[in-house]
C-alpha cells in the first residue's frame, strides 16, 4: 500500500469514528462544540504522531511479550505532555475537556493503531497512517459537533448563527450525541451504498 493510500484510508475507508466505532465515549461526550472537537482532534493527532513513531522506530527492540504495557507508558507520556500543555496554554480548553484528555491513554484509536500498524511497519509508512487516523477523526469529531452546536445552541464555534428560542437543547445532551451519530453514520452509509452502485 502506497504512503498516500495510508494516509486517505483513516480519512474515508477506514474512518476511526464512522466506519470503526472507536472513541465513541469521548465523541459522544465532548461534541457539544465545535472548540471542543478541534481540541480533542488536535490533541488526538499530536498523541497518534508521536506515539505512532516512536513504537515504530522501537518495534525491533521491544520484547513481543512485554508490548501492550511499553505501548501504554510511550503512550502515556506523551499524553501527559499534551494535557500539560493544554493545561498551561488553553486553560478553558483543557477544562472543558476535563478528564477525556487523560483517557486519552486508553483510547481504543490510539492504542489500536500501535498494535495493528505501528508496531509492523517503518516510520514513515506509520507517521502517515497516524496523520490518516487523526485527521479522520478530527474531521469526525468536528461533523458531529457542528450539528449539536448549531441545533442545541444556536451557535458555531462560540459565534450565534440562529435566532434565540430556535435551538434544540436535546442535542447538547447526551440522547442527542447518539441521534447525531446515529442519523451521520446512517448518511454516510446510504452514501456509500449509492457510490458503490454506480462504480458497479
Amino acid at each position: 500500500m502506497s504512503l498516500k493510500d495510508e494516509f486517505t484510508k483513516g480519512i474515508i475507508k477506514e474512518n476511526p469514528l464512522f466506519r470503526m466505532l472507536l472513541g465513541t465515549c469521548p465523541s459522544l461526550a465532548i461534541t457539544t462544540s465545535v472548540d471542543n472537537a478541534l481540541g480533542m482532534g488536535a490533541a488526538c493527532i499530536a498523541v497518534l504522531l508521536a506515539s505512532n513513531t516512536v513504537i515504530s522506530a522501537m518495534r525491533s527492540i521491544i520484547p513481543n511479550s512485554i508490548r501492550i504495557p511499553v505501548y501504554i507508558v510511550i503512550i502515556a507520556s506523551f499524553v501527559t505532555m499534551i494535557d500539560q500543555l493544554m493545561h498551561a496554554f488553553t486553560p478553558a480548553l483543557y477544562t472543558s475537556l476535563g478528564i477525556f484528555i487523560p483517557l486519552i491513554v486508553v483510547n481504543c484509536i490510539i492504542l489500536g493503531r500501535a498494535e495493528a500498524f505501528a508496531s509492523r511497519n517503518g516510520v514513515l509508512a506509520s507517521i502517515m497512517d497516524a496523520l490518516g487516523m487523526g485527521i479522520g477523526f478530527t474531521l469526525a469529531l468536528v461533523l458531529v459537533s457542528s450539528f449539536r452546536e448549531v441545533l442545541g445552541a444556536g451557535t458555531f464555534l462560540g459565534m450565534p448563527i440562529l435566532p434565540e428560542g430556535i435551538p434544540a437543547i436535546l442535542m447538547i445532551l447526551p440522547p442527542g450525541g447518539f441521534i447525531t451519530l446515529g442519523c451521520l453514520m446512517a448518511g454516510l452509509n446510504k452514501l456509500q451504498e449509492k457510490f458503490t452502485q454506480q462504480e458497479a
